[in-house]
């Protein structure tokens, strides 16, 4: 029988990319999105994907959304915490709200989806977990305190969670792309991304499908024996010990 994959976010960008990953390696795929229905409704269009409109940031609609999920397709045994926004500001510019809205939705999400999933995923003994943070995680980046912040959380959550579900079947790692050729990247001014490219050692952006083969591996049964880590795909821009 076909697992069921839950990708947040899944309809666009490096989410995107995953849940056609997914599909291809013959997952059951369902998709989250927060605001774009039209986008969506084409996606879904595309690819046959189901997609849910639901915030990862409100924990009841989570509960709801992935209720219904499970209702319709089954249980969840992939989770790909994939959600995530940008309000960058230099510090002394940033506002609580700021703050808030990206610490809700790139650190509370992850809890938020993760959490009503977990006693499932446990007694099953099986589970796959997959946290999409980022090299401004590890290395910080200026003006995205917020972003940086919650994505080093991303990696604090997956380092302890996975000694829980360790022996209950369950891994849980991290992703950490740097900067892929996504429609909010190449929406940056050219001179920018110039400026980007030229800090990274293999001389190119990424690329959304680098990253979703990254998560069909750890997906899978052969990387159940590996949990709690951090896998940095960012082409040498840098590199984490």
């Amino acid at each position: 029988m076909s697992r069921v994959a839950l990708i947040t976010g899944g309809t666009r960008g490096i989410g995107a990319a995953i849940s056609k990953a997914l599909k291809a390696e013959g997952y059951i795929v369902s998709a989250t999105f927060a605001g774009n229905e039209e986008k969506a409704a084409i996606f879904t269009a595309e690819t046959g994907i189901e997609t849910f409109k639901w915030d990862v940031a409100d924990y009841d609609a989570c509960i709801s959304g992935i209720e219904e999920i499970e209702n319709k397709l089954g249980p969840v045994e992939v989770l790909v915490n994939n959600a995530g926004i940008t309000r960058d500001a230099p510090f002394h510019k940033m506002s609580q709200k700021q703050w808030s809205d990206v610490m809700r939705t790139n650190l509370d999400g992850v809890f938020n989806m993760t959490h009503p999933l977990w006693n499932g995923m446990r007694q099953r003994k099986f589970g796959r977990v997959i946290n999409i943070s980022s090299i401004n995680g590890q290395k910080g980046q200026f003006a995205q305190v917020n972003y940086s912040a919650a994505k080093a959380g991303d990696i604090g959550f997956t380092k302890a969670l996975a000694q829980e579900g360790a022996r209950a079947g369950i891994t849980v790692n991290a992703i950490c792309p740097g900067y892929i050729s996504t429609e909010m990247v190449m929406a940056v001014p050219e001179k920018v991304r110039e400026t980007i490219v030229a800090q990274i050692p293999v001389g190119r952006l990424g690329e959304a499908a680098e990253i979703a083969r990254c998560v069909v591996f750890l997906a899978s049964d052969d990387a159940g024996f590996i949990t709690g880590a951090t896998l940095t795909a960012n082409g040498g821009q840098y590199m984490a010990s």
